[in-house]
């Protein structure tokens, strides 16, 4: 999701920080917005077949029994950290890729297969859709695991950045769509992990999705990639943000992150310099066990992209 705001919603928000582009919108806001309380249903609904999930690492049921969401893993388990990268494209936008817009970012990918940084790709349904070849290709190495960034990259919330809104009785079905997406085009293993589109949520959110089974990830680290033109601005955003546990959040979307591939070229070497190692969410998620997640209801998410 192109995020460059954290706002604030129902449960718990965050403070604004950037520029939101809708139009682009799929993640076209730098920023979150977040609850502090968690909880979660591991229903065995679409995202993955029950045998499947239950190898998955995912976040117990909550107080409430609302979604969980995750923000960031464990600060004394060692100095990992997770990159994750958006894949953004919203359901009206064909006609745009159509015309040449670059949606996508093989070099972003090659980079990171070349650098051997495991991430977690969040992506849009419509994303898979439009290329299906990368979509699979990434699905299928095992560097990567594909996470769920909706099907329509329309907002759960009102007021996301003048994002479409998606009604509460057709959240879950659009999460579950994007699964169908991403099987369609030969995804094997999507993991049951859910990126809220423009980081926005509330409780209405957490509750449609609990038949969905799926954990909520957020971030604890906004890159601030999106529509950025100053890799190293973003870089020493990254740099100065992680701590050991740390979710980042950037894109893998040409078009509104023109720079990305450069700033992780840059930030992957300077941090293993600094002894971090590079994991997916969900090896953030496993040490955390039956629990709700280290700092879910804590402000360590940055205040601005």
């Amino acid at each position: 999701m192109i995020i460059s705001v954290r706002r604030a919603v129902g449960v718990r928000e965050v403070a604004a920080l950037g520029l939101v582009c809708a139009v682009l919108a799929g993640c076209g806001a730098e920023g979150a917005q977040r609850a502090g309380r968690n909880g979660v249903s591991s229903s065995t609904v679409s995202p993955a077949p029950a045998a499947e999930r239950s190898r998955v690492p995912t976040l117990a049921p909550g107080p409430g029994g609302l979604t969980p969401v995750f923000m960031n893993g464990s600060r004394d388990l060692g100095k990992s950290v997770a990159l994750t990268f958006d894949a953004d494209m919203t359901a009206d936008q064909g006609p745009r890729a159509a015309a040449g817009e670059q949606f996508d970012n093989p070099g972003l990918i090659t980079a990171l297969r070349g650098l051997k940084v495991p991430s977690t790709v969040f992506m849009t349904g419509r994303w898979a859709e439009q290329y299906p070849d990368q979509a699979r290709s990434i699905g299928r190495d095992p560097l990567f695991e594909v996470a769920n960034h909706s099907y329509s990259h329309h907002a759960f919330t009102g007021d996301c950045y003048g994002l479409p809104t998606v009604p509460p009785e057709r959240m879950r079905s659009d999460v579950e769509r994007a699964y169908a997406s991403f099987r369609k085009v030969g995804v094997p293993d999507p993991m049951p992990y859910f990126r809220f589109p423009g980081g926005c949520y509330d409780d209405r959110a957490l509750k449609a999705l609990v038949p969905a089974g799926v954990t909520a990830v957020q971030w604890d680290v906004v890159g601030g990639d999106a529509f950025a033109t100053d890799a190293g601005a973003v870089a020493q955003e990254v740099l100065g943000g992680v701590r050991p546990g740390s979710v980042v959040v950037l894109h893998c979307t040409r078009s509104a992150a023109p720079t990305t591939e450069r700033v992780i070229r840059d930030v992957v070497p300077k941090l293993r310099e600094r002894g971090y190692r590079f994991v997916k969410v969900s090896e953030l998620i496993g040490p955390t066990g039956t629990g709700n997640g280290p700092d879910t209801a804590g402000s360590d998410a940055p205040a601005r992209p």
